[in-house]
């Protein structure tokens, strides 16, 4: 194996000994049930599953794939195993984006990998059980690496690393010789990535990109930021036409769903990004922190290790800005980005944010995406990892000049950078030591009762399932203290109605789900089960060991037949039901054609990319590394 090759295998060992320190407890049998996290044994391609429901289609594809593959492959592993790639690939892309674009060494890859991993985006992110978004934090750097590599092949003047960057890091000392020795060239050089065949490389690797984080339509949109602002203006036209293609089965399912209310504008107040302790909110979205929901956060970000964490993770940024300003225009870019990443969702909590996010709402189609803004915060993650990488090299730069002029020959200091970037690390990960072992064990495996597999079973027949107790969120007993969404939508093989309401710090956000709501209003009120068939209902569900309202829901029982009961869940049906068909069969062809759209792109994107040398191999490269070795 290469020197470059043992680099790599150091690197990706260490984001894979990261990951599994932050997700160990998953590694057992059982299922992710956690506030917005819900896998189950098995999903079923209902409408809502396509995004062709009464709510917005904010889990789409996410849940057709899981749907699709649930069948052979155990859902609950298909979420881990998401899960467990997007966090190493977070990691490891950093690692390479800091090597790529200000020549990091081995020590500052690490450094950069332990900030995209060990840090409170990641941490409430799991909390509140967005697996699926953090796939698509996972593929920023890996589309700022894709779309650089396209400008550059395009003829944009994007380097990045100007090629007097290895000599300065020899004149000043802050690298380990052996390391920059074998430095490969920089991003900028047409070296490595010119050429058909790296430009038809970037063209697969940023299509990926695109349809991974595509995984949600946050995710889609986190990674256009990235992608089209990076790839230059030659490729922003074709860039942007494959952005749209990944985006099929969100637009396609909102085009298609247009009899949906908007989103609540009161959603735009409930899910503003939140100060913690010690901070305000700019100090909380400058330290990828402050999400909207106090409760998903570690014990740590409610103490002054909140304060002390977010000091030392600035400080170190702040320590790499000038060196990845300077390194060209693809750092620049990335670090104007994260400023803005930070200002504008904390302008979104102020009295004006929040009614111009609320009048964005109502009166632009697709705005609720937004409604999260602690969310986008996301993409400060790709300039951070290039700042704290780039932050070794100056940090150590300091230390030997300071040892010079004071002439300490006694006081050696280390050569390279590898002391400093294990303090960094320390300094990183030690206020957030809570984020490991699922986040102080807030993050665990949970297992079924039985009877869910019964109730399952029992649903052979057309309608609608109305659930009880009211409401979309439960405390199961086996689920633990935290509430979590209702797993009957993607365990049940027919669709579940739910009103979408949601009550978040004290306001209450209505959900799009018309007909959803009638039901819920009829079982309460105690209808007969004849008005809930002429709603398109077929089933009630009720599930026993959840609090909620119930109202006088068991007169609706008394006229309906019981199929099964025991200790956990009953199941009720209505017979005749009225059809009630939330999509038309060109509909769901339609939305089918479009998931097919983007499974293919993201395959086809992962081979093609895969097949194509990575510029780190390409015969091209290797005479620059030659050259600069004998320097």
């Amino acid at each position: 194996m290469t020197s470059s090759g043992r680099t790599r295998a150091l690197v990706a060992g260490y984001c894979a000994l990261l990951t599994a320190i932050i997700v160990g407890p998953l590694a057992g049998s059982g299922y992710l049930l956690l506030r917005d996290a819900v896998s189950t044994p098995r999903s079923y391609l209902t409408d809502s599953a396509l995004g062709l429901g009464a709510a917005a289609p904010r889990a789409v594809p996410q849940d057709a794939l899981l749907a699709v593959l649930s069948p052979v492959v155990d859902g609950g592993i298909l979420v881990k195993a998401i899960l467990i790639v997007a966090l190493w690939s977070a990691g490891y892309g950093a690692a390479v984006l800091a090597r790529r674009f200000v020549s990091a060494s081995t020590g500052a890859q690490l450094v950069a990998a332990t900030l995209a991993l060990w840090n409170p985006f990641v941490a409430e992110r799991l909390l509140q059980g967005h697996w699926s978004l953090l796939a698509g934090y996972a593929a920023l750097p890996w589309t700022a690496l894709a779309a650089a590599r396209i400008r550059t092949n395009s003829g944009g003047a994007g380097s990045t690393t100007h090629p007097s960057s290895a000599e300065s890091g020899h004149a000043t000392g802050s690298t380990d010789s052996a390391e920059d020795s074998r430095r490969i060239s920089p991003i900028g050089s047409t070296s490595g990535f010119g050429g058909r065949g790296g430009s038809l490389g970037g063209w697969a690797a940023l299509i990926a990109s695109f349809a991974a984080a595509g995984l949600t339509p946050t995710g889609s949109l986190l990674a256009a930021v990235i992608g089209l602002a990076l790839v230059g203006r030659r490729a922003f036209l074709p860039a942007t036409v494959a952005w749209i293609a990944t985006c099929a089965p969100w637009l396609t399912a909102t085009a298609l769903g247009s009899g949906a209310e908007p989103s609540d504008p009161a959603g735009v107040s409930a899910f503003a990004a939140r100060a913690e302790p010690w901070l305000g909110t700019l100090g909380s979205l400058a330290g990828l922190g402050g999400i909207w929901n106090s409760e998903a956060v570690p014990a740590s970000r409610t103490t002054p290790l909140a304060l002390v964490g977010t000091l030392l993770l600035l400080g170190i940024v702040a320590f790499g800005v000038r060196a990845v300003w300077a390194s060209g225009r693809n750092g620049r870019t990335l670090l104007v980005i994260a400023a803005v990443a930070i200002v504008l969702p904390a302008f979104g909590a102020t009295s004006w944010g929040l009614a111009a996010g609320e009048w964005l709402v109502v009166n632009v189609p697709g705005a609720g995406l937004l409604r999260d803004t602690q969310k986008y915060m996301a993409l400060a993650m790709p300039a951070y990892a290039l700042c704290a990488a780039a932050a070794c090299r100056t940090v150590t730069a300091m230390a030997r000049r300071l040892a010079s002029d004071e002439q300490a020959a006694s006081r050696s200091v280390p050569s390279g950078t590898r002391v400093t970037a294990a303090f960094f690390i320390a300094l990183l990960t030690l206020p957030l030591a809570d984020l490991a072992w699922g986040v102080g064990g807030g993050m665990r495996p949970v297992h079924y009762p039985a009877g869910w597999q019964q109730v399952v079973d029992r649903i052979d027949a057309p309608g609608d399932v109305a659930v009880l107790p009211a409401g979309m969120f439960r405390r199961f007993p086996y689920s633990g203290t935290p509430p979590v969404l209702d797993p009957a939508p993607r365990i049940l093989p027919n669709d579940v109605l739910q009103t979408g309401e949601l009550r978040v710090r004290g306001y209450a956000v209505t959900g799009e789900g018309n007909r959803a709501r009638k039901v819920e209003q009829a079982l309460l009120q105690g209808a007969p089960a004849a008005d809930l068939a002429a709603l398109g209902v077929g089933w009630i569900l009720i599930e026993r060991t959840t609090p909620g309202p119930l109202g006088t829901s068991e007169r609706t029982l008394t006229t309906a037949e019981l199929t099964y009961q025991d200790p956990d869940l009953a199941l009720y049906r209505i017979p005749n039901p009225t059809a009630v068909d939330t999509a038309t069969p060109s509909q769901r062809r339609i939305s089918t054609s479009a998931h097919l759209l983007w499974a293919t792109l993201l395959l086809a994107g992962l081979i093609a990319a895969a097949l194509r040398h990575s510029p780190e191999c390409h015969p091209a490269s290797r005479p620059s590394v030659a050259r600069r070795a004998g320097k």
